[in-house]
């Protein structure tokens, strides 16, 4: 399974979100990221104990990684719209897209942001479903 790098986030997702998905606020320069933060939310999905995945299969690692990028906040304005750049890129990396309905990726996004803390589990649990539920492969 293809991981996300710092360099796909700056090259691709940042880029994307920031000249495709304006809105109405600006997203800062890469250069203004939180050091270390990035690269903590790019790590977890991968994260292994006693040689045992954390999070086992792309729908998990897909789910944790999109939450973590959200609640995370490693730049500081555009978390949400880089967290959806950066999931389907994640996903394209691994030959797999996500087929949703905008409003409804914008709703679920929303709701992931607005979740609180300590139902980070239950949420990530949620966005695996609704990843899993939207996910299809890439034809070749």
């Amino acid at each position: 399974m293809k991981n996300l790098t710092v360099k796909d986030v700056e090259f691709i997702a940042h880029r994307v979100a920031k000249e495709v998905l304006k809105y109405n606020e600006p997203i800062p320069d890469f250069s203004t990221r939180y050091p270390g933060r990035l690269e903590s939310c790019l790590a977890v999905p991968f994260q292994t104990f006693f040689k045992k995945n954390l999070y086992s299969g792309i729908t998990n690692k897909a789910a944790v990684l999109f939450y973590l990028l959200i609640k995370n906040h490693p730049f500081q304005n555009g978390n949400k719209r880089i967290a959806i750049t950066s999931l389907m890129v994640f996903l394209y990396k691994n030959k797999k897209w996500l087929r949703a309905d905008i409003q409804e990726l914008y709703n679920f996004t929303i709701w992931v942001a607005q979740s609180p803390a300590e139902l980070k589990e239950e949420v990530v649990n949620a966005a695996a479903v609704f990843i899993k539920r939207h996910m299809e492969n890439l034809s070749k």
